[in-house]
């Protein structure tokens, strides 16, 4: 790396958000105590906000662990946080991050990386935060690798259900999990789709592409096969084979200045004369299978009809 640092000479982060009493400081003390997060060296907690539940002092000197408390933002400057490496020499670092600051205005030092990112959310009060909290949700989600929706009983699972789409669209990489008083509530949580799943073919309406979107991401196996049908805009990104382009809509998952590309990969043999922009009504098969662009398997498309019609002047929403 050009700053001369890498992951085996950096100190790791481990960062723990969501909003004020989702069950943050409740997660990171029952971690530290677990043996597999044991460590020979010492740890640093930098906690961003106060609620109802504390550390210890026993949990902390237990686990080698220095926790510092940081009242506003401004203490998180790059420069305040190296002094605190300095000062502790920790072999981790973990952050209990403030809701209410947004996730994508922390910089680290350069000799620090950010090991794994997890959300702790409480489902009681999730509606409400989606309702009137997109925009700080939005940047706390985007990397974020696990989310974990606590206090979940007495949801239907078809609410569970609306809850896990809506979360994917803004964590498209990261696991849900539901926890309930007795420990993680499992289900298909799928959704009501406008479309019939069990049905070969599939017509996706304009109104319809993100659900199609993230469900088909999610659950590809179950698209395995199916033909689809939609309408989307033409992306042929830089080195894209010439038998290949991504169709796909512009999205807003949580507000207008996160705007994201919702495409999927899509091989047909008249891809060359397609231009970047053009509008098609693409009918596709769709294959469960491995692709670099997905970091693994997801769902592939191999169009056998593609022709240009006119602009969807909408974005799409959740």
């Amino acid at each position: 790396m050009s700053d001369g640092y890498d992951e085996e000479t950096r100190t790791p982060v481990f960062l723990i958000n969501g909003f004020l009493e989702a069950g943050k400081t409740k997660f990171l003390k029952f971690t530290m105590d677990q043996e597999y997060f044991q460590t020979d060296g010492k740890t640093l907690l930098i906690v961003c906000e106060e609620g109802e539940e504390e550390y210890d002092d026993a949990l902390l000197s237990r686990t080698r662990t220095a926790g510092i408390f940081m009242e506003n933002f401004q203490e998180m400057g790059k420069e305040q946080l190296r002094k605190l490496e300095l000062e502790y020499r920790p072999e981790r670092i973990l952050i209990e991050w403030n809701g209410m600051w947004l996730q994508n205005t922390l910089e680290i030092p350069d000799e620090w990386f950010i090991n794994q990112q997890i959300t702790i959310i409480d489902t009681s009060t999730l509606d409400l935060y989606l309702k009137n909290m997109k925009p700080m949700m939005g940047p706390m989600l985007k990397n974020t690798e696990l989310i974990i929706c606590n206090r979940a009983d007495g949801f239907t699972e078809e609410q569970l259900g609306n809850y896990h789409l809506l979360l994917k669209a803004m964590a498209p990489n990261a696991e849900i999990v539901f926890e309930g008083k007795q420990g993680e509530i499992r289900g298909d949580f799928s959704i009501d789709l406008p479309y019939d799943l069990k049905s070969d073919r599939l017509v996706v309406g304009p109104k319809d592409y993100g659900i199609f979107y993230v469900d088909s991401m999610d659950r590809t196996e179950k698209y395995d096969g199916k033909t689809v049908e939609f309408t989307a805009q033409v992306l042929k990104p830089k080195g894209i084979p010439d038998n290949c382009f991504v169709p796909g809509r512009k999205a807003m998952t949580c507000c207008e200045a996160d705007m994201q590309f919702l495409g999927l990969i899509c091989f047909y043999s008249g891809a060359s004369s397609l231009k970047n922009r053009d509008w098609v009504k693409i009918t596709a098969k769709i294959k469960n299978e491995p692709n670099q662009e997905y970091g693994g398997n997801g769902p592939v498309l191999y169009a056998t009809d593609v022709v240009l019609t006119g602009p969807i002047e909408e974005v799409v929403q959740f």
